[in-house]
Protein backbone atom coordinates (compact mmCIF):
# COMPACT_ATOMS: atom_id res chain seq x y z
CA UNK A 1 0.00 0.00 0.00
CA UNK A 2 1.40 3.60 -0.86
CA UNK A 3 2.37 5.92 2.07
CA UNK A 4 -0.64 8.27 2.28
CA UNK A 5 0.66 11.97 1.89
CA UNK A 6 1.05 13.79 4.51
CA UNK A 7 -1.00 16.80 5.44
CA UNK A 8 -0.26 20.63 5.04
CA UNK A 9 0.13 22.88 8.02
CA UNK A 10 1.27 25.74 6.91
CA UNK A 11 1.57 28.19 3.83
CA UNK A 12 1.99 31.54 2.79
CA UNK A 13 2.24 33.65 -0.32
CA UNK A 14 3.52 37.02 -1.55
CA UNK A 15 4.04 39.49 -4.58
CA UNK A 16 6.30 41.57 -5.59
CA UNK A 17 7.02 44.08 -8.80
CA UNK A 18 10.43 45.33 -9.65
CA UNK A 19 8.67 49.09 -10.81
CA UNK A 20 4.40 48.73 -10.82
CA UNK A 21 4.27 48.26 -13.37
CA UNK A 22 7.21 46.56 -14.18
CA UNK A 23 8.72 43.29 -14.17
CA UNK A 24 7.27 40.79 -11.09
CA UNK A 25 7.27 37.65 -9.45
CA UNK A 26 5.02 35.85 -7.13
CA UNK A 27 6.30 33.27 -4.48
CA UNK A 28 4.55 30.37 -2.16
CA UNK A 29 5.63 27.87 0.28
CA UNK A 30 4.15 25.12 1.90
CA UNK A 31 5.30 23.12 5.03
CA UNK A 32 4.24 19.50 5.76
CA UNK A 33 3.43 17.52 9.03
CA UNK A 34 6.74 16.12 8.52
CA UNK A 35 8.50 19.02 8.45
CA UNK A 36 9.05 18.88 4.61
CA UNK A 37 8.54 22.05 2.90
CA UNK A 38 7.35 23.02 -0.94
CA UNK A 39 8.29 26.26 -2.52
CA UNK A 40 6.56 27.36 -6.07
CA UNK A 41 7.50 30.59 -7.68
CA UNK A 42 8.07 32.28 -11.19
CA UNK A 43 7.86 36.16 -13.02
CA UNK A 44 5.87 38.10 -14.99
CA UNK A 45 7.76 40.74 -17.35
CA UNK A 46 5.13 43.14 -17.02
CA UNK A 47 2.66 43.11 -14.44
CA UNK A 48 1.93 44.72 -11.04
CA UNK A 49 2.66 44.17 -7.44
CA UNK A 50 -1.33 43.18 -7.15
CA UNK A 51 -1.25 40.88 -10.02
CA UNK A 52 1.48 39.27 -8.39
CA UNK A 53 -0.23 38.96 -5.19
CA UNK A 54 -3.05 37.42 -6.25
CA UNK A 55 -0.86 35.28 -9.00
CA UNK A 56 0.74 33.78 -6.01
CA UNK A 57 -2.46 33.01 -4.06
CA UNK A 58 -3.80 31.41 -6.93
CA UNK A 59 -1.17 28.97 -7.78
CA UNK A 60 -1.15 28.32 -3.98
CA UNK A 61 -4.62 27.17 -3.89
CA UNK A 62 -4.36 25.50 -7.19
CA UNK A 63 -1.54 23.60 -4.97
CA UNK A 64 -3.95 22.97 -2.20
CA UNK A 65 -6.46 21.62 -3.69
CA UNK A 66 -5.63 17.98 -4.30
CA UNK A 67 -3.48 18.11 -0.69
CA UNK A 68 -4.83 16.55 2.69
CA UNK A 69 -4.80 19.76 4.69
CA UNK A 70 -4.77 20.23 8.68
CA UNK A 71 -7.97 21.61 9.83
CA UNK A 72 -6.08 24.60 11.78
CA UNK A 73 -4.36 25.37 8.18
CA UNK A 74 -4.18 29.18 7.07
CA UNK A 75 -2.94 31.13 4.18
CA UNK A 76 -0.42 33.90 5.78
CA UNK A 77 -0.50 36.78 3.29
CA UNK A 78 1.07 40.59 3.65
CA UNK A 79 -1.79 41.62 1.05
CA UNK A 80 -4.82 43.45 2.33
CA UNK A 81 -5.44 44.10 -1.31
CA UNK A 82 -6.00 40.12 -1.37
CA UNK A 83 -7.33 39.21 1.95
CA UNK A 84 -10.44 42.01 1.66
CA UNK A 85 -11.08 41.56 -2.13
CA UNK A 86 -12.11 38.33 -1.55
CA UNK A 87 -13.46 38.32 1.89
CA UNK A 88 -15.59 41.82 1.42
CA UNK A 89 -15.30 43.31 -2.35
CA UNK A 90 -15.68 40.37 -4.08
CA UNK A 91 -19.89 40.05 -3.86
CA UNK A 92 -20.06 43.88 -4.36
CA UNK A 93 -18.02 43.83 -7.62
CA UNK A 94 -20.32 41.02 -9.04
CA UNK A 95 -23.90 42.47 -8.13
CA UNK A 96 -22.60 45.62 -10.00
CA UNK A 97 -21.09 43.83 -13.11
CA UNK A 98 -17.56 43.90 -11.91
CA UNK A 99 -17.40 47.54 -11.68
CA UNK A 100 -16.32 49.73 -8.42
CA UNK A 101 -18.55 51.63 -5.80
CA UNK A 102 -17.02 54.77 -8.22
CA UNK A 103 -18.45 53.21 -11.62
CA UNK A 104 -14.76 52.27 -12.88
CA UNK A 105 -13.90 48.61 -13.95
CA UNK A 106 -12.50 46.25 -11.48
CA UNK A 107 -9.03 45.57 -12.49
CA UNK A 108 -7.55 41.93 -12.68
CA UNK A 109 -10.86 41.08 -12.78
CA UNK A 110 -9.24 37.07 -14.75
CA UNK A 111 -7.54 36.76 -11.57
CA UNK A 112 -10.13 37.49 -8.87
CA UNK A 113 -12.55 35.00 -10.78
CA UNK A 114 -9.67 32.41 -11.08
CA UNK A 115 -9.56 33.14 -7.06
CA UNK A 116 -13.22 32.66 -6.81
CA UNK A 117 -13.19 29.23 -8.61
CA UNK A 118 -10.05 27.72 -6.83
CA UNK A 119 -10.14 29.08 -2.78
CA UNK A 120 -11.08 26.71 -0.29
CA UNK A 121 -13.62 27.08 2.10
CA UNK A 122 -11.44 25.23 4.86
CA UNK A 123 -9.10 27.67 4.60
CA UNK A 124 -8.59 31.09 6.01
CA UNK A 125 -6.42 33.97 4.78
CA UNK A 126 -4.74 35.73 8.09
CA UNK A 127 -3.13 39.03 7.67
CA UNK A 128 0.73 39.24 8.60
CA UNK A 129 2.54 42.20 8.34
CA UNK A 130 5.31 42.52 5.82
CA UNK A 131 9.21 42.13 7.36
CA UNK A 132 8.04 41.66 10.64
CA UNK A 133 10.20 38.45 11.18
CA UNK A 134 7.17 36.16 10.13
CA UNK A 135 10.07 33.58 8.39
CA UNK A 136 7.49 32.17 5.71
CA UNK A 137 6.32 35.83 4.38
CA UNK A 138 10.46 36.40 4.28
CA UNK A 139 10.85 33.68 2.38
CA UNK A 140 8.11 34.30 -0.07
CA UNK A 141 8.80 37.86 -0.17
CA UNK A 142 13.18 36.96 -1.06
CA UNK A 143 11.66 34.20 -3.72
CA UNK A 144 9.22 36.97 -5.13
CA UNK A 145 11.97 40.13 -5.21
CA UNK A 146 14.63 37.50 -6.67
CA UNK A 147 12.09 36.83 -9.85
CA UNK A 148 11.46 40.15 -9.98
CA UNK A 149 14.60 41.24 -10.67
CA UNK A 150 14.86 38.68 -13.83
CA UNK A 151 17.12 36.01 -11.29
CA UNK A 152 16.81 31.88 -10.83
CA UNK A 153 16.01 31.04 -7.19
CA UNK A 154 16.75 27.44 -5.66
CA UNK A 155 13.24 26.50 -4.25
CA UNK A 156 12.77 24.06 -1.86
CA UNK A 157 11.15 21.02 -2.78
CA UNK A 158 9.58 18.34 -0.19
CA UNK A 159 12.01 16.07 1.53
CA UNK A 160 12.33 13.39 4.38
CA UNK A 161 11.65 14.74 7.86
CA UNK A 162 15.60 15.82 9.61
CA UNK A 163 17.07 16.50 6.31
CA UNK A 164 17.78 19.58 4.52
CA UNK A 165 15.36 20.89 1.67
CA UNK A 166 16.49 19.15 -1.73
CA UNK A 167 16.95 22.53 -3.82
CA UNK A 168 16.09 23.05 -7.43
CA UNK A 169 16.24 25.87 -10.26
CA UNK A 170 12.55 27.03 -11.33
CA UNK A 171 11.98 26.08 -14.61
CA UNK A 172 11.73 29.53 -17.39
CA UNK A 173 8.78 31.41 -16.52
CA UNK A 174 7.29 30.65 -19.89
CA UNK A 175 7.24 26.88 -18.59
CA UNK A 176 4.70 27.94 -15.51
CA UNK A 177 0.67 28.22 -16.39
CA UNK A 178 0.04 30.19 -13.61
CA UNK A 179 2.92 32.68 -15.05
CA UNK A 180 0.86 32.71 -18.42
CA UNK A 181 -2.29 33.57 -16.68
CA UNK A 182 -0.65 36.70 -15.06
CA UNK A 183 0.41 37.80 -18.13
CA UNK A 184 -2.51 37.78 -20.12
CA UNK A 185 -3.31 41.27 -18.82
CA UNK A 186 -1.84 44.08 -21.41
CA UNK A 187 0.16 46.85 -19.84
CA UNK A 188 -2.42 48.99 -20.93
CA UNK A 189 -4.17 47.37 -18.03
CA UNK A 190 -1.47 47.46 -15.10
CA UNK A 191 -0.85 50.92 -16.17
CA UNK A 192 -3.97 51.65 -15.30
CA UNK A 193 -3.82 50.26 -12.52
CA UNK A 194 -5.91 52.46 -9.67
CA UNK A 195 -4.49 54.65 -6.93
CA UNK A 196 -7.03 53.36 -4.23
CA UNK A 197 -5.49 50.24 -4.37
CA UNK A 198 -3.18 48.97 -2.10
CA UNK A 199 -0.01 50.98 -1.56
CA UNK A 200 3.12 49.04 -2.04
CA UNK A 201 6.21 48.53 -0.26
CA UNK A 202 9.85 48.41 -1.21
CA UNK A 203 11.18 45.02 -0.29
CA UNK A 204 13.97 43.10 0.69
CA UNK A 205 16.94 43.62 3.38
CA UNK A 206 20.51 45.00 1.80
CA UNK A 207 20.03 48.92 1.92
CA UNK A 208 23.63 49.10 0.94
CA UNK A 209 23.15 47.79 -2.12
CA UNK A 210 20.06 50.32 -3.46
CA UNK A 211 22.28 52.57 -6.06
CA UNK A 212 23.13 49.31 -7.78
CA UNK A 213 19.99 46.45 -7.40
CA UNK A 214 16.57 47.81 -9.11
CA UNK A 215 13.82 48.30 -6.03
CA UNK A 216 11.25 45.75 -5.94
CA UNK A 217 8.16 46.44 -4.03
CA UNK A 218 5.78 44.04 -2.18
CA UNK A 219 2.18 44.04 -1.08
CA UNK A 220 2.21 45.51 2.47
CA UNK A 221 -0.56 47.31 4.62
CA UNK A 222 1.91 50.69 4.21
CA UNK A 223 4.49 51.92 2.17
CA UNK A 224 8.53 51.21 3.50
CA UNK A 225 11.01 52.85 2.00
CA UNK A 226 14.89 52.64 2.63
CA UNK A 227 15.36 48.45 1.62
CA UNK A 228 16.56 46.54 -1.56
CA UNK A 229 16.06 43.15 -1.54
CA UNK A 230 17.19 39.76 0.61
CA UNK A 231 21.12 39.68 1.54
CA UNK A 232 23.13 38.42 -1.31
CA UNK A 233 25.84 37.06 1.33
CA UNK A 234 24.49 34.27 2.51
CA UNK A 235 22.78 31.13 1.12
CA UNK A 236 18.50 30.89 0.89
CA UNK A 237 18.31 28.33 3.71
CA UNK A 238 20.65 29.90 6.14
CA UNK A 239 18.74 33.12 5.70
CA UNK A 240 15.69 31.86 6.63
CA UNK A 241 17.38 30.08 9.13
CA UNK A 242 18.85 33.31 10.88
CA UNK A 243 14.98 34.85 10.25
CA UNK A 244 13.80 31.79 12.79
CA UNK A 245 16.55 32.15 14.90
CA UNK A 246 15.54 36.26 15.44
CA UNK A 247 12.24 35.39 15.97
CA UNK A 248 12.82 32.97 18.33
CA UNK A 249 14.01 35.33 20.37
CA UNK A 250 11.59 37.59 19.94
CA UNK A 251 9.14 35.13 21.24
CA UNK A 252 11.37 34.12 23.95
CA UNK A 253 12.25 37.72 24.78
CA UNK A 254 8.03 38.77 24.86
CA UNK A 255 7.23 35.46 26.77
CA UNK A 256 4.38 34.99 24.07
CA UNK A 257 2.73 31.34 23.97
CA UNK A 258 2.92 29.30 20.83
CA UNK A 259 -0.27 26.52 19.67
CA UNK A 260 1.73 23.16 18.52
CA UNK A 261 0.83 24.40 14.85
CA UNK A 262 3.32 27.10 15.29
CA UNK A 263 5.68 25.46 17.39
CA UNK A 264 5.83 23.01 14.60
CA UNK A 265 6.29 25.81 11.74
CA UNK A 266 9.04 27.28 14.15
CA UNK A 267 11.34 24.91 14.86
CA UNK A 268 10.70 22.64 11.61
CA UNK A 269 10.12 19.52 13.19
CA UNK A 270 7.16 17.64 12.56
CA UNK A 271 3.80 17.94 14.00
CA UNK A 272 3.08 14.18 14.95
CA UNK A 273 6.55 13.99 16.93
CA UNK A 274 5.88 17.64 18.80
CA UNK A 275 2.44 16.13 19.57
CA UNK A 276 3.70 13.31 21.85
CA UNK A 277 5.67 15.80 23.97
CA UNK A 278 4.59 16.57 27.78
CA UNK A 279 7.25 17.82 29.33
CA UNK A 280 10.41 20.90 28.93
CA UNK A 281 13.01 20.17 25.67
CA UNK A 282 15.83 21.57 24.07
CA UNK A 283 15.69 23.37 20.62
CA UNK A 284 19.41 25.16 19.66
CA UNK A 285 19.54 28.18 22.21
CA UNK A 286 16.52 27.68 24.17
CA UNK A 287 14.10 25.22 26.70
CA UNK A 288 10.44 24.99 24.81
CA UNK A 289 8.33 24.94 28.22
CA UNK A 290 4.82 24.18 28.50
CA UNK A 291 2.72 26.78 29.13
CA UNK A 292 -0.44 24.80 29.29
CA UNK A 293 -3.83 24.22 27.33
CA UNK A 294 -1.81 22.56 24.65
CA UNK A 295 0.60 25.96 24.48
CA UNK A 296 4.19 26.37 24.38
CA UNK A 297 6.97 29.37 25.49
CA UNK A 298 10.42 29.83 24.80
CA UNK A 299 13.02 30.17 27.41
CA UNK A 300 16.58 31.14 26.64
CA UNK A 301 18.92 28.35 28.08
CA UNK A 302 22.71 29.44 27.48
CA UNK A 303 23.67 25.95 27.15
CA UNK A 304 20.50 24.26 25.32
CA UNK A 305 21.38 22.03 21.96
CA UNK A 306 19.19 21.32 19.01
CA UNK A 307 16.93 18.68 20.08
CA UNK A 308 16.77 15.93 17.04
CA UNK A 309 14.76 12.80 16.06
Amino acid sequence: MLDQPHRVIAAACDGACSGNPGPGGWGALLRFEDGSVRELGASDPATTNNRMELTAALALYEALRDLPRHPDLVIRTDSRYLIDGLQKWLPGWKRKGWRTASGGQVLNRDLWEGLERARLADVRLVHVRGHSGDPDNDRCDAIAVAFARGQRPQLARESAAGTAPALVEQEPPSESATSRRATASSMTTATAMSRSQTPSRTAGRAAAASAAVPTATTGAAAPETGDDGPSELAPAPLQALLTRLELAERLAQGGFALTLLELAQLVEMPLRTLETRSEAWSWRDWRVQPAGEGRWRLERDAGGLETRE
